[in-house]
């Protein structure tokens, strides 16, 4: 590959300031081309009786849009209902944010079966990552 005089490319692992002026910059590019404003956080935590993690949800806002990003629930604590309630509680709180639509990805080794449960339907899927695996990407109208 070639670059012009006096410039470089550097490939490495983690660059927190690489990372932190991409989003800047696409944030920005992005507010402007959409009129939707600048992806606004969203998360959720439950703890159990002793105050310890039992499990949490991250995501994003923007526009009209609710975007998961991670959801775990501890080992000990699954199929108890927690994953319901933190995306219900998530949804809920994109609702009174305004929101009209909610995604997520999951791959097949993890959780699609579970967010169809909750109404949300396959939009697509990415073959072969990782693994022999698929990435599943899913969709819900919310708030109607």
């Amino acid at each position: 590959m070639t670059t012009e005089p006096g410039t470089s490319l550097h490939v490495g692992d983690k660059d927190d300031a690489l990372e932190q002026r991409l989003d800047d910059e696409l944030t920005a590019f992005n507010a402007e081309a959409t009129g939707a404003g600048t992806p606004a956080p969203l998360t959720v935590r439950a703890t159990d009786a002793d105050g310890e993690l039992a499990g949490g949800l991250t995501a994003w806002i923007w526009g009209s849009c609710c975007a998961v990003d991670m959801l775990w629930v501890r080992a000990d604590q699954r199929h108890a209902g927690w994953g319901t309630r933190l995306m219900g509680a998530a949804e809920e709180e994109a609702v009174r944010r305004g929101c009209t639509e909610m995604i997520v990805s999951s791959f097949t080794f993890q959780a699609p079966d579970f967010y169809k449960g909750l109404g949300f339907r396959e939009t697509g899927r990415t073959e072969g990552i990782p693994g022999g695996h698929q990435d599943v990407h899913l969709h819900k109208v919310i708030g109607a």
